[in-house]
């Protein structure tokens, strides 16, 4: 029973900090968004609410400098501040906007919002089940061995849920008449807009798949659906 110990402790560690997670990620969101309001904007999320049927689809706006769009596990769709500067000053158009939006109705209707909050939970309690693990085998490398396993899969899950959350709103773009020009070139400025350097790490680490590969990745999908 002595053996299972460090993972049963791992287990409840995960389901605490699941909870944990989830009460001050919506307190967070809660205390610093406020209702997106902008009537080109609402124009636009109108195309896409009607093309899946819906009355309408609520965005907010996270008061937050960092260009970044996201999913809460509530099925709430955020715009940062910083992003939402962006439009306002014109070096993102409505239809990149949108396209940002249409990627995170993906990550929700997908289900990967609310696997993120699990997942990272469990990557955390798997971080911590290995570390005591390799720890009695190999005491001064095995902690950072079990942070980079931890890492290789976390980047590999999230890798995944963008490619598949770039399909679905490649095919909702496409629906709402809209088309996927916007995502792909917004993709090409992303690396501007966020200041990141890609190359500074390897692509098996990124959390993002490469941006061509991302458009490569749509390119292919126009193609298979004869666009």
């Amino acid at each position: 029973m002595l053996r299972f110990t460090p993972i049963l402790l791992a287990i409840l560690y995960a389901l605490v900090l699941y909870r944990i997670s989830v009460w001050r990620t919506h307190r967070e969101l809660d205390r610093r968004s406020t209702r997106l309001a902008d009537p080109a904007l609402k124009r636009l999320t109108d195309r896409l609410a009607g093309a899946l049927d819906l009355p309408q689809i609520p965005v907010f706006i996270y008061e937050i400098d960092p260009v970044n769009g996201l999913a809460a596990p509530d099925g709430r769709i955020f715009i940062t501040r910083g992003f939402y500067r962006k439009f306002l000053s014109g070096e993102v158009t409505g239809e990149e906007m949108a396209s940002v939006i249409a990627h995170e109705l993906g990550h929700v209707a997908l289900g990967h919002a609310r696997r993120r909050m699990i997942d990272f939970s469990g990557q955390n309690a798997l971080r911590t089940a290995l570390m005591l693990l390799l720890g009695r085998f190999i005491p001064f490398i095995g902690p950072w061995i079990a942070g980079v396993l931890t890492s290789l899969i976390a980047a590999r899950l999230s890798r995944g849920d963008e490619y598949e959350a770039d399909a679905y709103a490649a095919a909702l773009l496409t629906k709402a008449g809209i088309g996927t020009g916007p995502q792909k070139s917004l993709f090409t400025k992303l690396e501007a807009l966020t200041q990141q350097r890609a190359g500074m790490a390897p692509a098996w680490l990124m959390s993002h798949p490469k941006t061509g590969e991302r458009i490569a990745a749509l390119e292919k999908l126009e193609s298979d659906w004869g666009v």
